[in-house]
């Protein structure tokens, strides 16, 4: 929450809204730096966590054989995520083919699986890919930092300046400002399609589908948030276990509320 601040000014969600020369080489090569040390820190943390956690012996009687799922239970309610990846399913849209996005396919990134599909091996999965993350932000950072072409920040303001420009009102006329105030009352107007998009998120795969008729607004919005298909599961989950355990499983779950509300 903190880089997002500095890059954004907005605390909880990256929200950028100026349009150029926004990052600045001094801004930048900081704020790279400091992501470099929160990565290698943090992999401190969870080495910690792991030494405290993973095998002791209290810790796996709640967890081992506690929610225990398979194969078909993901098929037949549509569970993605780690919840798919538990039961032994290589499912991950980033090492997808065909699905592959944001250029996962130049790295070096590895999906883990489990055996048993209970709350044990979705904990260790949760685990591995908090570490897989940090080494991917880590590989990512250092590749900036010594790429000099792919970190000419210089050259990204100037071209993107030059986009800028193109499309810039002059505001000499009172034309311009009336067009200006039209596309910002009213937006754009885009023309009648249909397109999907998914990514592989924390949760499970989240997607968006947009339907347009011509018009400013879109016609349909449909999203799939990850957490609303899985907490669907949470009573046939739950199931045969006591009620201590249901705290258990909702962890697993790992449940954001502002995604499932609807």
């Amino acid at each position: 929450m903190e880089f997002y601040e500095r890059v954004s000014g907005a605390r909880m969600h990256a929200a950028f809204h100026k349009t150029s020369l926004h990052f600045n080489s001094i801004l930048s090569k900081n704020l790279l730096l400091d992501i470099l040390t929160f990565s290698l820190e943090c992999f401190k943390t969870l080495n910690e966590m792991h030494n405290v956690l993973t095998y002791n012996k209290l810790w796996k009687q709640r967890l081992i054989g506690v929610g225990a799922i398979n194969v078909f239970n993901v098929a037949n309610w549509n569970l993605t995520g780690v919840f798919a990846r538990c039961t032994g399913l290589k499912k991950d849209l980033r090492l997808s083919k065909k699905h592959s996005y944001s250029n996962y396919n130049n790295f070096n990134v590895f999906s883990y699986i489990g055996i048993n599909g209970d709350c044990y091996d979705r904990y260790l999965i949760r685990m591995l890919e908090m570490g897989e993350s940090l080494k991917l932000t880590a590989a990512i950072v250092e590749l900036l930092l010594t790429n000099e072409t792919t970190f000419n920040y210089k050259i990204y303001s100037a071209l993107l300046n030059t986009v800028v420009k193109k499309n810039k009102n002059t505001y000499t006329y009172m034309e311009d400002i009336i067009t200006h105030f039209l596309q910002w009352h009213s937006g754009f107007q885009i023309s009648t399609n249909l397109i999907s998009q998914y990514i592989e998120a924390p949760k499970g795969e989240f997607g968006v589908i947009l339907a347009s008729d011509n018009s400013n607004k879109p016609l349909k919005c449909k999203i799939r948030s990850p957490g609303y298909y899985n907490l669907q599961f949470l009573p046939q989950l739950s199931k045969g276990h006591l009620l201590s355990d249901v705290a258990t499983l909702i962890g697993t779950l790992d449940i954001v509320f502002g995604e499932i509300d609807r």
